[in-house]
């Protein structure tokens, strides 16, 4: 009888190993939070980890559109979240070193952030995106061919000769070090409050669209390398000669603790951020900016018409 419970109880400890092993006993794994910053990008790409975790089995908690940068980065590090779309350039504002040149490089930036977040928040950055999301300015084509004005250089000459400007943006793109000070301080010019109209939206598409129409006198909007609204909206965006910005390459950050327990999360998402190219990024973008459909939408179409699902997307399923 004796022997009869050893067994039993190693039997029990060997099933205990396993279902922690698996996440679970039933099979399921997670909970996992996905959250993402308010804005269209964030929202495709948060729904893109939402549908591929839970065709792979895992349960998923849907907290996308949790906030601005600070907030959403808040959330990841005291665990309220524990996954979310972040973008490499971030890191030399996260870690104090925006005077590197190391931040331009796509490569070295990615390198560099994930060890500096793995180091200081046990983060994990797993693998990005081949496209650059940077911040930029972007003004109607009509002005730009009136005034010869295609660069931020031509730009800051135009308003330091009185030129009517009227720019639209978020209050993380009017007050980062990384963006719109940035642009000031490195060409040369200053917005005056009266030049400038702050919202706490990070979502590019509405502003875009004044400016495009000119909507309340804004002529100008803060815009992303990758928006899908630039082309449809007749807009165009204004270079960066002196390369003054950061490369920023979306890519999933995960918890340590959730990486660590669910390491199968790295090359479920990696097939799919390694194919979306600067091109299909702002096709997706536009898709949901321009055309108004849903973001779920738009990504599960995306995965199915690829292959990366093994249960095709249906809407609101």
């Amino acid at each position: 009888m004796k022997r009869v419970f050893v067994l039993l109880a190693s039997f029990l400890i060997t099933l205990t190993l396993v279902a922690g092993c698996t996440g679970s006993s039933s099979g399921v794994r997670g909970p996992i939070t996905v959250g993402s910053k308010i804005d269209t990008e964030g929202a495709l790409l948060s729904q893109i980890i939402i549908l591929m975790l839970r065709d792979n089995g895992f349960e998923v908690v849907d907290k996308s559109g949790t906030g601005q940068t600070p907030i959403v980065r808040k959330a990841i590090i005291s665990g309220e979240i524990d996954i979310y779309p972040e973008y490499t350039g971030n890191g030399a504002f996260f870690f104090d070193e925006a005077d590197s040149d190391i931040w331009k490089d796509a490569d070295k930036g990615y390198q560099r952030v994930k060890q500096l977040d793995k180091e200081a928040n046990n983060i994990i950055w797993l693998t990005p995106a081949p496209a650059n999301n940077t911040w930029a300015i972007a003004i109607p084509q009509k002005l730009a061919e009136e005034e010869n004005m295609w660069t931020l250089s031509d730009f800051a000459s135009y308003i330091n000769r009185g030129g009517y400007v009227k720019l639209k943006g978020s209050e993380e793109f009017a007050t980062s070090p990384m963006a719109l000070p940035a642009f000031q301080e490195a060409y040369g010019f200053t917005l005056k409050p009266g030049q400038l109209v702050t919202v706490s939206s990070g979502d590019t598409t509405q502003n875009e669209k004044e400016a495009a129409q000119n909507t309340g006198g804004v002529n100008a909007a803060m815009a992303y390398g990758t928006d899908g609204a630039i082309s449809a909206f007749g807009l165009v965006i204004l270079e960066d000669p002196k390369g003054i910005q950061p490369v920023y390459e979306p890519a999933p950050i995960v918890r340590g603790v959730v990486f660590d327990k669910y390491p199968e999360i790295g090359s479920i998402l990696a097939p799919v951020f390694e194919s979306l190219d600067l091109k299909t990024l702002q096709a997706l973008n536009a898709a949901i900016a321009v055309e108004g459909r849903n973001a779920a939408d738009v990504a599960g179409g995306y995965l199915t018409a690829n292959g990366f699902l093994k249960q095709p997307y249906t809407a609101n399923r």
